[in-house]
Formats: C-alpha cells, sequence, structure tokens
C-alpha cells in the first residue's frame, strides 16, 4: 500500500510541475504591476529624473522578478526527478549535448539572418523594439544583463520547449508544437511583425531539444544568442568608431 501511495503521488507530482512552472512564468510577467507605482515613487525620492526613475523602475523589477521565478522554478523542478523524462530513446552524452549547443548558437545566427532579411523584403523594418527597450535599461541598470542573458533564457526554455512544446508534441508533432510555442512566445514578447523570427528561433531551439533530448542544448544556445545581442548592441557606438577607423585606413 505505501508503495502504490507513493508512486499515485509522484504521478501527480508529474502531471502537475508543468503546470507549475508555466504559472510562476506568468506570475513573473505580470507581478511588477502590483508594485511598479511604489518603486517609481521611491527611485523619484532619490532624486532621479523621470525618465531614469522610469527605466530603473523597469530594471529593477525585470531582476529581482526573474531571480526570485528563477529560484522558485528551479525548486519545482527538484522536487519532480521525472520532468524532463518525455523522450523516447537514449539521450545524447553531457558533451555533445553542450556542442549542439555552441552549434545551435550559430543556427540560430543563420536562422535569424535569413529571417530578417524575408522580413525586409516584405516591407518589414529590421530591429526589435523589446531589444532596444533592455539595451537601454541595462545601460541604467547593469544586473538587467544577469537578467536577461541568464535568467530569462532558462525560464524560457523550460517554458517554451519543456512544457509547452514537450507537452504538445507528445500530442501532435513536431510542427505544430513549434508553431504554437514559437505563437506563444512572440505574444509574450509582443512583436507580432517580426513572427517569422520568432518562429525560426522557436524551429532552431525545438529541433536542438529534440536533437539531443536534453534542455541544457536549447539553453546554452539561448544564453549565447542574448549574451551576444546584449554585446553587440551595449558597444554599438564603439563597434562603429572602429569601422569608421577601418575605412580611414583604407587606400
Amino acid at each position: 500500500m505505501k508503495t502504490n501511495s507513493a508512486s499515485s503521488k509522484t504521478k501527480r507530482t508529474a502531471k502537475r510541475t508543468p503546470l507549475y512552472v508555466l504559472l510562476i512564468f506568468i506570475a513573473v510577467q505580470l507581478s511588477p504591476i502590483l508594485v511598479v507605482v511604489p518603486t517609481f515613487n521611491y527611485f523619484r525620492n532619490q532624486g532621479l529624473d523621470e525618465n531614469t526613475a522610469q527605466i530603473s523602475t523597469s530594471g529593477w523589477l525585470l531582476v529581482i522578478t526573474m531571480a526570485i521565478g528563477f529560484l522558485v522554478t528551479l525548486i519545482v523542478i527538484a522536487r519532480d526527478r521525472k520532468f524532463f523524462d518525455i523522450w523516447k530513446g537514449k539521450k545524447t552524452s553531457i558533451p555533445a549535448a553542450i556542442g549542439w549547443g555552441l552549434l545551435g548558437f550559430l543556427m540560430l545566427l543563420v536562422g535569424q539572418t535569413l529571417a530578417a532579411y524575408i522580413e525586409m523584403a516584405i516591407g518589414i523594418d529590421p530591429g526589435s523594439a523589446n531589444t532596444q527597450t533592455l539595451v537601454s535599461i541595462a545601460e541604467v541598470v547593469p544586473l538587467t544583463i544577469v537578467a536577461v542573458v541568464l535568467f530569462g533564457p532558462v525560464l524560457e526554455e523550460l517554458v517554451f520547449r519543456r512544457v509547452i512544446f514537450g507537452s504538445l508534441n507528445q500530442t501532435t508533432n513536431f510542427f505544430i508544437a513549434t508553431a504554437v510555442s514559437a505563437l506563444v512566445f512572440a505574444l509574450v514578447h509582443m512583436e507580432f511583425m517580426h513572427l517569422l523570427l520568432y518562429f525560426t528561433t522557436g524551429l532552431v531551439l525545438a529541433f536542438l531539444y529534440q536533437k539531443t533530448k536534453r534542455i541544457i542544448t536549447p539553453i546554452i544556445a539561448h544564453i549565447m544568442l542574448n549574451g551576444y545581442v546584449m554585446l553587440i548592441q551595449l558597444n554599438m557606438d564603439k563597434i562603429e568608431e572602429f569601422l569608421k577607423q577601418l575605412e580611414n585606413i583604407q587606400p
């Protein structure tokens, strides 16, 4: 009887964990609304102008809520040992999974470049307003970089690849699961004009997850992509100055 009871409890936990992870992610997205006014007033009382106070409010709420969400999610997942056991067949070895993660980063760069060219060909302006906003925030609150490069990719891969894509892939097929997860991904980022870009990103990350059967692979690729974008955007002035110097020394 005790064995049956323990088995039943394990199954209930396995069914609830994906829901808990999804709810935590939703809470991370919505909870800043509850404290945005007092946080803004706090920064205004510190002598900051209105614009800087707004940016500081966005940055610190982003960092704090994502850090809490990150820790709580890891605790919830740690209680469910079978959370990642959704694939049939043998998982790729850890070294190979890491290698695929590094290769996946290059695949993301190529995929996003092709998607951007297609978008421009049909009249969609390049560039992401969401990325520019995060870069502006990171310039005022540097810890935002940690949230964007670490907390964000881990949480998003757990939600969009493991919970949404992983669950749908078991009941539908790869392309339907990828399309739905990419659409939700675009919805969360509020950039429907760049749906093709998000779909391409989701397609590559879903492929990496299915290929290796290890969530660490798309996480590595996603972290490297976000880190690369932040590095380029935060140093754009230096890069442009370097390119001008190269032009001046050319014969």
